[in-house]
């Protein structure tokens, strides 16, 4: 078992069985695990961030309404399959925050984006692992508060890496 392959089985096990699991307790009664694109080497990237000399604070908004602050900490640029992309990379006290959406967003991924944490590295360098994608609670409970992801980090490309669409399993007639 790969590494990536026991991260997902234990985020599985934690949705299925854990007090603090987005899923309600219907959802956790059908729950089969999640369903994750294949991992994907070519889309576990170290990255340079331009980090911006003023880095402002900004207010993305929620899906209930109430704004977050940010900061616009930095931006960096991609290839994925041969097409360029950039991203913005927010941070506040918790640590590094990147949300995007990607072309696939509707029909494979969730409609408002995925998040990731970026690890940050040596020399201005950050770990950005597409693989790690994962939906934000509010893709599995309407009960959740979740940060939208900003027009600016909204991608043309396709990321086939990380966590797909959650659709609960609906029980035949």
């Amino acid at each position: 078992m790969t590494q990536l392959e026991k991260f997902r089985a234990e985020k599985d096990e934690f949705f299925a069985k854990h007090l603090q699991s987005p899923l309600t307790h219907a959802q956790k009664h059908d729950f089969k695990g999640l369903k994750y694109f294949p991992e994907n080497p070519s889309l576990r990237l170290e990255v340079k961030v331009e980090v911006y000399p003023t880095q402002e604070s900004v207010s993305i908004q929620t899906t209930v309404g109430d704004p977050q602050s940010y900061l616009r900490y930095g931006f960096f640029l991609f290839e994925v399959d041969g097409q360029k992309a950039g991203l913005t990379l927010y941070s506040n006290q918790d640590g590094f925050f990147l949300p995007f959406l990607d072309s696939l967003a509707g029909r494979e991924t969730y409609p408002a984006g995925r998040y990731i944490e970026p690890e940050q590295l040596a020399d201005g360098k950050f770990l950005v692992d597409f693989n790690l994608a994962y939906n934000p609670y509010c893709a599995y409970n309407d009960a959740w508060s979740c940060p939208l992801t900003p027009a600016e980090n909204r991608l043309k490309v396709a990321i086939r890496a990380g966590e797909k669409i959650f659709h609960e399993e609906k029980e035949s007639a």
